[in-house]
């Protein structure tokens, strides 16, 4: 019998099935990715160290969503490209139009060589995956208050915008 310590991650099962609801509810699956040197994606839309990607049915061929990757081909300005983002670098799924979705703690990189491993609550627990949280309405944003970074493009919503809500 496998204990929850030896068990795969849930996150791969998490993304699947909020696709699966995204496309199910006629919605447009985003994911936020961590752009490191793991991931393949087109390095000029990466801003900030993350990018926002469209894999909704329409935009992607060959998506294929398994449990260490996603793989697909994806069109950026016209020139098709091969898109391969291992599962752990994903930190949030959410749909285009409502901001209703997941989001993942982001990985923080292994301790290499000299480096000693710093004490956390989760130190007797090998490989523990961080708790996962979830997207929630928040607060309207001020009158006249512009994002940073406008995309990915914002849901037609009441004013509201999504807030990070931890659930355990």
């Amino acid at each position: 019998m496998m204990n929850a310590l030896e068990s795969t991650s849930t996150r791969p099962y998490l993304i699947r099935a909020l696709y699966e609801w995204c496309t199910d509810n006629g919605f447009t699956p985003y994911v936020a990715v961590l752009a490191d040197d793991t991931v393949q994606v087109p390095r000029e839309y990466v801003k900030n160290g993350e990018i926002v990607l469209n894999i909704s049915f329409d935009a992607t061929s060959s998506l294929k969503l398994g449990n260490e990757f996603i793989e697909f081909k994806a069109r950026f300005a016209g020139t098709a490209r091969e898109i391969m983002v291992p599962v752990s670098r994903v930190i949030a799924i959410y749909a285009r139009e409502n901001g209703q979705g997941m989001a993942f703690p982001v990985p923080v990189p292994a301790a290499t060589g000299d480096e000693a491993p710093k004490a956390s609550p989760l130190a007797s627990v090998p490989e523990a995956e961080p708790r996962v949280v979830q997207l929630v309405p928040g607060e309207a944003p001020p009158a006249g208050a512009t994002p940073d970074d406008p995309e990915p493009p914002r849901p037609p919503a009441a004013g509201a915008r999504p807030s990070l809500k931890r659930v355990k």
